[in-house]
């Protein structure tokens, strides 16, 4: 029989049958047998998750605006790739806000951070001078 401590070892041993039991408990409204700790941490790394994939998708995503709008030199051989990425990144980012509503508050709170990683980053991935983009974001 399941039990509140058992529930705990199932976490430490099986995380994916944890999560199946702690699925069955709640559909039958078991809440003593609930691994109230492990639960709550869960649910806590699920919010933190969906924050970093919203701030990875925004890096990616001006990563591009940044190459698109201020790399001359390669935009003749890679606008094109560079303006699917920017759509598609768009496009998940809508349906990630849509899905979580939310988040768009984050946006604000997020972006220069954000801008400033796709900045560094993409300096760093193609060895630019950090002189080619701005230093403050011109997209806002």
């Amino acid at each position: 029989m399941l039990t509140s401590e058992t529930n705990k070892t199932l976490y430490e041993q099986d995380f994916y049958l944890w999560i199946q039991s702690t699925v069955e408990v709640l559909q039958a409204g078991e809440l003593e047998k609930l691994d109230i700790e492990h639960l709550i941490e869960e649910i806590h790394s699920m919010g933190r998750s969906e924050k970093r994939e919203l701030k990875t998708r925004l890096i990616i995503l001006i990563e591009h605006l940044l190459k698109l709008q201020y790399w001359t030199e390669e935009k003749e051989c890679n606008a094109r790739g560079w303006r699917n990425t920017i759509v598609e990144q768009r496009r998940q980012i809508i349906y990630f806000l849509e899905d979580s509503p939310s988040l768009k508050s984050v946006l604000n709170d997020i972006f220069i951070d954000c801008y400033t990683d796709a900045r560094n980053d993409t300096i760093r991935k193609y060895q630019l001078t950090s002189e080619l983009f701005p230093q403050d974001s011109l997209f806002l």
